[in-house]
């Protein structure tokens, strides 16, 4: 079901830094996209996800960025990143 090792890393001010696997597994385990297409996430290690085949990054980048803003984990500039391994 995880086929797909994704590198998440977040720009601050142009250091490339990796997510906590704090706020993957926030993200994970109290997400509240309503689309049941993100159950198919499972944080591994800091800066480090695995998904299933069916999950769009561009998709699931999106509701991350917008999550780890609301929760004030990115600031207003910071810029994630998401890297298919």
């Amino acid at each position: 079901m995880f086929a797909r090792k994704i590198r998440v890393e977040y720009d601050n001010a142009g250091t490339l830094t990796a997510t906590p696997i704090k706020w993957l597994d926030n993200f994970a385990m109290r997400n509240f996209t309503n689309d049941p297409i993100f159950d198919d996430t499972l944080p591994v290690a800091d800066g480090l996800i695995e998904i299933g085949k069916r999950v769009p990054i561009d998709l699931l980048n999106e509701r991350m960025t917008d999550w780890f803003r609301r929760k004030g984990y990115l600031g207003p500039t910071d810029v994630l990143r998401l890297t298919e391994l």
